[in-house]
């Protein structure tokens, strides 16, 4: 890490170099933002009415927990209105609708340590998301949808900025991922035995930054900075969202944050949509980043099923 930004002028050139340099970006609530945390919030609230969302764990088993979520993520992520509602905040953020392209966004839910840390609220490792097959060009966009505190948010490891990990990303494949863990996650309860790369040697974890940011505030970083979801030791569910982006002129020139520690395979480049009007990467620029392109059983593009008004 290399430095914090606070709402930097809007210049989409002058954001790219800084989170490839290494800086995170913290950024005010804006109106389009909090239009977003509303549509995920009414979502939310009505997937676990009667029952406040962020307490829910206290009087709610475990089970239907997730029976919840898996209805809930899914139709939270393919819904039309999310996606218009990330366009709308991407734009108003001087993103370049023709050369920005978006992922899905996820609903993220981290529970208190002892209910539910595994599979479908999965309590993240220290990891750096090009270790699952990310781009160095892609940047993470984080937001909270309720208030929360240092002690249930998530860490930043910044002495790893530079220096590599051994990590078992070696290992991974995106197109495995996506036909054998994606579709099971709602399985893992209690123990998550999914393959996924770890650190495979001692991590000095301090100092590590920890950001609390409004709803409607957002951070932004390079899916090379190594971080993790602080255990929650709090009791309250925090519930976040995030999403990714990438340039495709940078995708097409190889530019973006420096390669320390990645080896995975396969790419997740085909997940994403170009801001302007939702289309696919050209591809001829995802070929580039495909190695030995989906292998025998391996899936491209994962597609779970949805119902209702996520499927229209």
């Amino acid at each position: 890490m290399t430095g914090v930004f606070f709402d930097p002028q809007r210049i989409d050139e002058a954001w790219r170099n800084t989170i490839y340099d290494g800086g995170i970006i913290i950024l005010s609530p804006t109106p389009e933002m909090l239009a977003l945390v509303e549509h995920t919030r009414s979502m939310i609230e009505e997937a676990f009415a009667p029952l406040d969302p962020q307490r829910a764990h206290e009087s709610l088993a475990v089970e239907r927990c997730v029976e919840i979520l898996t209805k809930l993520k899914p139709g939270f992520i393919h819904h039309p209105r999310t996606k218009e509602l990330v366009q709308r905040v991407l734009k108003a953020f001087g993103c370049s609708s023709e050369k920005t392209y978006q992922d899905v966004p996820r609903l993220r839910c981290a529970f208190p340590s002892d209910y539910l840390t595994t599979g479908i609220a999965y309590a993240h490792h220290p990891h750096r998301d090009t270790w699952y097959s990310a781009p160095l060009c892609q940047f993470n966009w984080w937001a909270p949808i309720y208030e929360f505190v240092s002690e249930n948010g998530m860490a930043f490891h910044p002495r790893y900025w530079r220096q590599g990990v051994k990590n078992g990303s070696h290992d991974f494949n995106y197109y495995r991922w996506n036909a054998e863990s994606r579709k099971n996650a709602a399985q893992h309860i209690g123990r998550d035995t999914r393959v996924q790369p770890h650190a495979e040697e001692p991590l000095e974890l301090e100092p590590e930054v920890r950001f609390v940011v409004p709803p409607g505030g957002v951070i932004v970083f390079s899916g090379a900075q190594l971080h993790s979801t602080v255990p929650n030791t709090t009791n309250m569910v925090r519930w976040s969202i995030d999403f990714r982006t990438v340039n495709v002129d940078d995708l097409a020139s190889k530019r973006g944050a420096p390669n320390v520690d990645s080896a995975s395979t396969g790419t997740s480049l085909r997940d994403f949509l170009r801001v302007a009007d939702l289309a696919s990467i050209p591809e001829d620029i995802v070929a580039a980043y495909d190695d030995d392109g989906v292998p025998v059983g391996g899936v491209a593009v994962f597609k779970p099923e949805i119902s209702g008004a996520a499927a229209s």
